[in-house]
């Protein structure tokens, strides 16, 4: 936001990102001494204002839109089974995809991300990391340009 390059290291905090391996994940933070602004880092798998993990939201969609089961039966495989997304929410998620939703400009940037580490953009190589069960929705979503 201040565009300073010089922003050092201020602690870090935990963030719940709930997905089948994480319910909480350590933020690193930092600060610019210019400005005095207070920056959050945040890993490319976890979006800002969530509580659970892309990997999560992407294994729900997948099952909804992909294995065409029913909203109840999307929800994704958590770690903490007792902290399953309600259906409305996973609906919400679905919801959110549109482009004019705030949080398109940081989901877009997610996927470019994610594409380009899986494979220099090349989103057919099943072989191309650990999160390669995310290819399919990865394949709906790419094309929507978000």
């Amino acid at each position: 936001m201040c565009e300073h390059d010089s922003i050092i290291g201020h602690g870090c905090r935990r963030k719940q990102a709930h997905d089948e391996h994480h319910d909480w994940i350590g933020i690193h933070r930092g600060r610019c001494p210019d400005c005095g602004k207070t920056f959050t880092f945040l890993p490319p798998l976890s979006l800002p204002y969530t509580r659970y993990s892309l990997v999560a939201r992407c294994q729900a969609l997948r099952r909804r839109f992909e294995e065409h089961r029913s909203w109840e039966e999307s929800t994704p495989t958590l770690k903490d089974p007792d902290r399953v997304p309600d259906p409305s929410t996973l609906r919400r998620w679905a919801h959110g995809l549109e482009v004019s939703q705030p949080a398109a400009s940081f989901l877009r940037r997610t996927l470019a991300g994610l594409a380009h580490w899986l494979g220099g953009g090349d989103l057919s190589n099943p072989e191309a990391g650990p999160l390669s069960p995310l290819i399919p929705v990865l394949q709906v979503l790419w094309p929507l340009r978000l």
